[in-house]
């Protein structure tokens, strides 16, 4: 007679992450690796209120774990970004102006529509995390996002952790001041971070030095409608072009240095439409940082480098929230 045994296959946990957008929810099963078992987005529709924006939640998670086939019993969590300022300690929306949620319990209610446990962070803090545990910063301890977009946003990871501050409230990066009484920023302070330092500061500055000449190569291929982020660094040659990007390096090394010198990360991540230019940005920006930094570079250096996870690092890091459920 013959006696087979049998062994019993250890199913890999796995964890969903919601990033919640203005537009677009994305949406991503991953399990503690990293490994991508399903990934989906649905429109945001918070103009139905935070209980609309839930169930189309629910319906991408659905439809995530039928497309992946996927055993609800083998998901321990969710974990959300999302845009504002958050209560992560309860899981409260405290106020998104995009959003147009205040106060919203945002966990109690997913709970109530998913059936699974719920962490929640700000969107940027997620976007953090999800590229320290699986993008740029995955090698290191202590890393810092700053995302260059529309305004100056990012995320710090302190020995493997996220660093939210008092009630959730703190890494407001792009909101500290680098120029007393310098240009207004959308927060109402003078001379912050994000005034000298976002795509959209980028672009104001190239359209004034495109007005003061007329003569620069740049005019070939833009006019002041069409500027982007990426309109100096298309013109090498160009000296006008190269002193807008001396100005934005100039800054954008002087806020880093801020950061360096406060929480010493080994690495800066960069992430958002103009860390697309890559090493024409995080060349000269790394010789200035290392010019500037406290104490110099031999004993604790800070490498400046592209983020790469792109537009889903905040789906990955909302699901690296959920890591912290107990299964």
């Amino acid at each position: 007679m013959l006696f087979f045994k049998y062994q019993k296959v250890k199913i890999m946990k796995k964890y969903i992450g919601i990033d919640i957008g203005g537009m677009t929810i994305k949406g991503i099963i991953i399990d503690r690796k990293g490994e991508v078992y399903c990934q989906g987005n649905v429109v945001t529709g918070w103009q139905n209120g935070g209980e609309g924006m839930c169930r189309n939640i629910r319906d991408l998670t659905e439809d995530m774990l039928r497309r992946g086939n996927i055993d609800r019993e083998d998901v321990v969590g969710v974990g959300v970004g999302c845009p504002g300022m958050i209560d992560s300690e309860n899981g409260v929306v405290v106020f998104a102006g995009n959003l147009n949620l205040h106060n919203f319990p945002l966990s109690e209610t997913l709970e109530k529509y998913l059936g699974f446990p719920v962490r929640v962070t700000n969107d940027a803090n997620a976007a953090a995390l999800g590229e320290a545990k699986f993008g740029a910063g995955k090698d290191y301890r202590d890393s810092i996002l700053i995302t260059l977009g529309t305004g100056v946003g990012g995320g710090i990871i302190l020995d493997g952790k996220l660093f939210e501050g008092h009630n959730s409230a703190g890494a407001e990066l792009g909101h500290m001041v680098i120029v007393e009484g310098g240009n207004s920023c959308t927060c109402g302070r003078e001379g912050c971070f994000e005034a000298y330092s976002s795509a959209t500061a980028l672009m104001k500055k190239t359209r004034e030095v495109m007005e003061a000449n007329p003569d620069s190569e740049m005019w070939r291929g833009y006019n002041l409608e069409t500027v982007s982020g990426k309109t100096p660094f298309d013109y090498p040659n160009d000296k006008a072009a190269n002193e807008i990007i001396d100005w934005y390096v100039k800054y954008l090394a002087c806020g880093i240095c801020n950061l360096a010198n406060i929480f010493r990360p080994e690495v800066v991540m960069l992430g958002g439409g103009v860390s697309e230019q890559g090493e024409r940005l995080t060349n000269p920006l790394q010789k200035r940082v290392d010019a500037q930094l406290f104490g110099g570079t031999q004993f604790a250096p800070v490498k400046v480098v592209k983020a790469t996870l792109g537009s889903r690092a905040g789906a990955f890091g909302a699901a690296a929230l959920a890591f912290g459920i107990k299964a």
